[in-house]
């Protein structure tokens, strides 16, 4: 049981929620087709009706034909013809049922996915740093679909459970005793069905968690398939699939044997409860007790009255699959972000004054990235923060974006509290070009207006030509108008550098952030890149964080950072001259990208890298 219950924990975020909870909460997404539901109601109640009145038609019918020495054409036709008429009825009133309420649980799970939608874009990135995102996705899609299940055997069974009640006032005017005998068994057939209800929301937990986590490996393992195919780990690949896959069977097999075994109990716990009704039932006839038709009647109500009983105990494994369902989607829309803004103030144009004030950051409790940072960015300025990984310099742009919450200290925009300002006003003035740059299917026009959806045609086109005056677009073959494909894949990773600068370039904002945007581009691109840069960092407060000496050396000022903490500042001529923690890093990363740089300067070998012959040859003029 240990292995095929490994990995299959809950997720941070989840809670449990009792079935009261969880069904109250549900109604109040019913709550808005109120009038709908009543008309379901009305049909639910005419139908039972009408499924009432075949059964007791039949059985008048038994009781009247024996009295009728030659019962005439007429008399059968009469009532076979009411019974077909109930049945049409009955019929009828089921199909509109059916259609106002699948109209009410489409709109139901709608307004499900759109609220679950809605809450998990507006939780922080660190909830997204934890949870892999397959099973965030699983959750949105295939759980909201299966609440849906929830609805629809609820309505299924009141409907049943409306026939047996209006069959069983019906009964009590037959026989008392055999009625009462009825009923009274009501509680064991009741126990037996609600004596699987753990377990069945157990398995049916474990199982929606399994599928989870195949998900999230199939998306895992479909995004990064050049990684596996480039080292030639599709067999790895597989192997991790399989026994993720053999895992879910393990758990659906289990699952099967539970709720299937539910169906047999219940049909034996029936067949006695019959067996022991039609023996006392035959001897009340042969008494004279009750009539041959009430007794027909009195049985088919007994197979209808343990209908409902068995449908809850056989379809208890769906009614379970679906409240499992909106447990999981009600935790991810109840998640708490960690980022939670005290206040919503209206932010006008920012200046763009930037300051850190003893600010404590880590991305996990037991991890201090910045333990106790303080830095003040002037408006209009543009700072460098350079040294080597894990020296927090990406943190700090990601808290200036507020895309993450710190522990401790104060964090200052224009003077005012970064946890007070409205973050969607705040943020439509900041604009970040990530080291990976993201871009959504589509064209470049669609990519590039992706910040301001209502940018004119004219104002893309501007933007895109201010960097780098334009040049990049003719290597597109249909300009503006190109495909970008799935995540930018149609494009190089300089010209999706480049359409990430214009659309911050569109967007104009008054806070730019540079997260390594040149790190994995060539040298042409990145005079492009470059040029596009000088174009955006004009008149606004520019933070570049960076490895490139193009995107460092003409900062204003420049930021060493090392372990969460800054060691030194200033700018480039005087941080050389101090000969200090920067010196060294431009002398091992920055001096060779200088177009100024000559190795033998430092003593190499010039020569070095030639083949031995070459060498020789240059050795000797």
């Amino acid at each position: 049981m240990g292995f095929v219950l490994d990995g299959l924990d809950t997720e941070a975020y989840d809670r449990q929620y009792s079935e009261r909870e969880l069904l109250k909460r549900i109604l109040g997404y019913f709550r808005p087709h109120g009038r709908t539901m009543i008309l379901v109601a009305v049909m639910i109640t005419l139908n039972s009706a009408a499924g009432t009145g075949g059964p007791i038609l039949i059985a008048r019918a038994i009781d009247l034909l024996p009295m009728t020495e030659n019962p005439s054409t007429e008399l059968l036709v009469l009532i076979a013809g009411g019974v077909l008429l109930l049945g049409l009825a009955a019929w009828t009133f089921n199909y509109i049922r059916q259609l106002f309420s699948a109209r009410v649980v489409g709109n139901v799970v709608l307004q499900l996915r759109e609220d679950v939608f809605n809450s998990t874009i507006g939780l922080d990135l660190s909830f997204f740093d934890e949870h892999p995102s397959g099973k965030i996705v699983s959750r949105v899609t295939s759980d909201t679909r299966d609440f849906a299940d929830v609805v629809t055997l609820s309505m299924n069974l009141l409907s049943q459970m409306l026939l047996v009640l209006l069959l069983s006032v019906w009964l009590f005017n037959i026989n008392v005793a055999l009625t009462m005998l009825l009923l009274g068994m009501t509680p064991i057939a009741a126990a037996i069905a609600l004596t699987f209800r753990r377990i069945a929301r157990r398995v049916t937990q474990r199982a929606r968690r399994v599928t989870a986590r195949i998900n999230a490996q199939i998306q895992e393992s479909i995004s990064g398939i050049m990684v596996a195919k480039s080292f030639r780990q599709e067999n790895a690949v597989y192997a991790t699939f399989a026994a993720n896959n053999k895992q879910g069977y393990q758990v659906g097999w289990r699952r099967g044997l539970t709720l299937n075994s539910i169906f047999p109990v219940m049909a034996l716990a029936s067949g006695l409860g019959a067996a022991t009704l039609i023996y006392l039932g035959g001897l009340s006839s042969q008494s004279g007790a009750i009539s041959p038709g009430d007794w027909y009647l009195f049985m088919q109500t007994v197979g209808r009255y343990w209908y409902p009983l068995m449908g809850i105990a056989s379809f208890w494994s769906q009614f379970q699959d679906g409240l499992s369902a909106a447990e999981r989607v009600f935790s991810l829309i109840d998640a708490e972000p960690r980022v939670v803004q005290t206040a919503s103030e209206p932010v006008q144009k920012l200046q763009g004054r930037i300051e850190f004030r003893h600010l404590a950051f880590g991305y996990h409790d037991d991890e201090a990235v910045l333990p106790d940072f303080s830095l003040d960015i002037r408006p209009k300025e543009t700072l460098a923060l350079v040294g080597h990984t894990g020296a927090g310099k990406t943190s700090v742009g990601r808290l200036i974006n507020r895309f993450y919450e710190f522990q401790r200290g104060e964090l200052l925009i224009d003077g005012r509290d970064i946890r007070r300002l409205d973050l969607t006003e705040y943020r439509q003035q900041t604009g970040l070009v990530p080291q990976e740059p993201f871009l959504f299917s589509g064209t470049l026009m669609d990519n590039i207006r992706y910040g301001r959806p209502d940018a004119t045609e004219a104002e893309v086109r501007r933007a895109a030509e201010r960097i780098s005056s334009g040049d990049w677009l003719a290597g597109l073959q249909a300009g503006l108008e190109t495909d970008v494909g799935e995540r930018g894949a149609s494009l190089s990773m300089g010209q999706r550098q480049l359409v990430a600068l214009a659309r911050v370039l569109l967007k104009d904002p008054a806070v730019f952030i540079l997260d390594e945007a040149t790190a994995s581009v060539d040298p042409f691109t990145e005079a492009q890149i470059q040029a596009g840069l000088e174009t955006i960092m004009q008149d606004r407060t520019a933070i570049v964080i960076a490895h490139r000496l193009s995107t460092v050396k003409h900062a204003d000022r420049i930021i060493v950072m090392d372990h969460g903490r800054i060691i030194e500042e200033g700018n480039h001529n005087q941080l050389m001259a101090a000969g200090g923690h920067y010196a060294k890093l431009y002398d091992t990363y920055f001096r060779h990208q200088s177009l100024d740089y000559r190795p033998w300067e430092d003593g190499a070998d010039p020569h070095a890298g030639l083949p031995a012959r070459a060498r020789a040859l240059r050795s000797q003029g």
